[in-house]
């Protein structure tokens, strides 16, 4: 059913429940605020989106407040302008002015709002809350003092992943956002997904910079750094350097890389390409000889890992063991690359660029993160720290040429860059177990069933005769629904629902990612993998078993997949966790 009203004199027609905030974007009036964002449910907890009715003394909340037949509503005049204001004033006085020193300095949401209402001095006492910020994860760190009480970050925690890590505690003038039990966020069910780090339109949660660590080891002569980019990466990085979201600057990364002074670029979407070999044998070993039970569950995700293990750890007979791209890529710099250059794997620092948080805790997750004799992947940074080098270094990112990777461990497939995408995954294994099974690759390699945004996606495959039953969740609130399916029917002795399922943590998947440039939205989502699905189709290989560099590599290093050494270096086990330490 369709309404029609005025904003600002100008007729509008929309379907009736679509609130006046949504309404005004229809006709190019963009109404302030710090507490909605597109992924989230309307809190109408800031305040400063308040709009008019012609012949009503209310204000109302524009986030929250559906556009009735016939309203004449008034975005802005001198009293709702004074009134905005004044509610920023108000939020400015329990919020610490160091701008400069935060981590969303220039890319603040509450900072661009004072400075768009020309607030230019403290118009009421400061109060600030002695409160210590909270690093103890290692991947993001929590400043309850930049805290504006939005409530986004507990909306996204809760609803979006499930995870209920961060809640509101006290009440009033006391209020403040912290794990439950007013307990370290190490200790709390937190997965270092960064969702909120993403969501938060200040800085009150940002993720741990390790940027100093980086040109550190650059300037040691006694480190051999190499550096490897994740597939959401290279469709993100330009969003901090005016291009378009969505542009693939896969060529101009490995320039930059170069000019930061890594002695090799490496890519990691030839490392997914090794998963595809490990995974995808590991699938059909399952489906067809029963070397474990199906479904066979990815495990390319380490939030995703970590929830599992803390909520589902009946799962985890399911779940593969190959590792992820970035562990695989950085065990295999230090032992293949190391071999063949002839370098000391002591001496070789890798770094990795993830469109992720939690792939900072992945790199010490557990003793196989250190199967080369020493800790794989050295460093892990966001997008967003690589954005800040290159700002640091003063690097015309826009204006640098196009380079290859270093070909060993940099070449890939089409099936190794879409893996930043949800569904990526499962279309890339499908791909080669067909091949596995079948002995000829497929003729449509597009599965467009597994693409697209919806939380869950369900689809049959027919491989060799056999219809494979597949399944795709992203982010972590969709999860339950298709565990719970495997649980019934195990439960009940029935036919498994599925043959494989993928999970990505973060909506959307890598490119999604807690670690990716701020602002993100399900638009923002679809360039971004629109980006990779079109470095796939420009691919002249598409299949992770014709990457030459990948036959190479098990031919004079690994073997085979799934053999002595793919296990060794390749493969990781997990263990049920506690949701809460004490």
């Amino acid at each position: 059913m369709l309404i029609k009203a005025k904003i600002n004199g100008i007729e509008v027609q929309v379907e009736k429940g679509t609130t006046i905030l949504e309404a005004a974007g229809t006709v190019q009036v963009k109404i302030p605020t710090l507490c909605k964002h597109p992924d989230l449910h309307a809190s109408a907890a800031c305040g400063i989106c308040i709009v008019k009715v012609k012949g009503s003394a209310r204000m109302l909340r524009a986030c929250c407040t559906p556009l009735e037949e016939g309203m004449d509503i008034i975005t802005h005049d001198p009293e709702i302008i004074s009134v905005r204001r004044t509610v920023l004033e108000l939020i400015l006085s329990k919020h610490p002015n160091d701008c400069l020193k935060c981590g969303r300095n220039n890319d603040c949401e509450l900072q661009k709002l004072a400075a768009d209402f020309g607030i230019r001095q403290e118009s009421f006492k400061n109060f600030l809350s002695p409160l210590p910020p909270d690093d103890s994860t290692g991947t993001i760190v929590l400043e309850p003092q930049k805290c504006i009480l939005c409530g986004r970050c507990v909306d996204v925690c809760q609803n979006m992943q499930n995870v209920w890590a961060l809640s509101f505690l006290e009440r009033g003038f006391e209020t403040r956002i912290s794990p439950a039990g007013d307990i370290k966020l190490a200790d709390s069910p937190c997965v270092r997904c960064g969702q909120c780090s993403n969501h938060c339109p200040t800085g009150a949660i940002v993720e741990k910079d390790d940027t100093n660590r980086v040109w550190t080891a650059l300037q040691d002569p006694d480190k051999y750094c190499v550096v490897q980019i994740a597939p959401a990466v290279r469709v993100a990085i330009g969003e901090a350097f005016g291009y378009p979201v969505g542009t693939n600057l896969t060529k101009k990364l490995y320039a930059l890389l170069r000019r930061l002074g890594f002695k090799a670029v490496f890519d990691t979407n030839f490392a997914a390409d090794v998963t595809i070999m490990e995974e995808g044998t590991e699938f059909v070993e399952r489906l067809t000889k029963q070397k474990g039970p199906l479904p066979l569950i990815t495990t390319c995700c380490p939030s995703w890992v970590d929830f599992m293990e803390k909520f589902h750890s009946d799962m985890i007979e399911y779940f593969s063991s190959c590792k992820s791209p970035q562990e695989i890529l950085g065990v295999l710099a230090k032992t293949y690359y190391a071999q063949k250059k002839g370098i000391d794997p002591a001496k070789i620092y890798v770094v990795s660029i993830m469109p992720c948080t939690s792939k900072k805790y992945e790199i010490k997750r557990c003793e196989e993160m250190f199967a080369s004799g020493c800790q794989d992947v050295d460093v892990s940074l966001t997008t967003r720290e690589l954005a800040r080098m290159i700002k640091q270094a003063g690097i015309d990112f826009v204006n640098l040429p196009d380079e290859d990777p270093d070909h060993i461990l940099g070449d890939y497939t089409g099936a190794g860059v879409i893996f930043g995408a949800t569904g990526g995954v499962m279309e890339a294994a499908l791909r080669t177990a067909y091949f596995v099974l079948n002995g000829k690759n497929l003729k449509k390699v597009d599965f467009e069933d597994l693409r697209g945004l919806n939380g869950v996606k369900e689809a049959e495959v027919q491989i060799d005769g056999k219809k494979i039953r597949v399944a795709i969740a992203h982010g972590l609130s969709n999860v339950e629904y298709v565990l719970n399916k495997v649980r019934e029917a195990k439960k009940n002795n029935l036919e498994i629902p599925y043959h494989f399922i993928e999970v990505m943590a973060c909506a959307g998947g890598c490119v999604g990612g807690g670690g990716q440039p701020y602002g993100v939205t399900d638009e923002l989502r679809k360039k971004r993998a629109g980006g990779l699905y079109q470095d796939d189709r420009d691919c002249s290989v598409r299949f992770s078993h014709e990457n030459p560099y990948i036959k190479k590599l098990y031919a004079e290093y690994l073997g085979k997949p799934l053999g002595e050494k793919s296990e060794h270096l390749l493969h990781t086990h997990y263990k049920a966790r506690p949701v809460y330490v004490k």
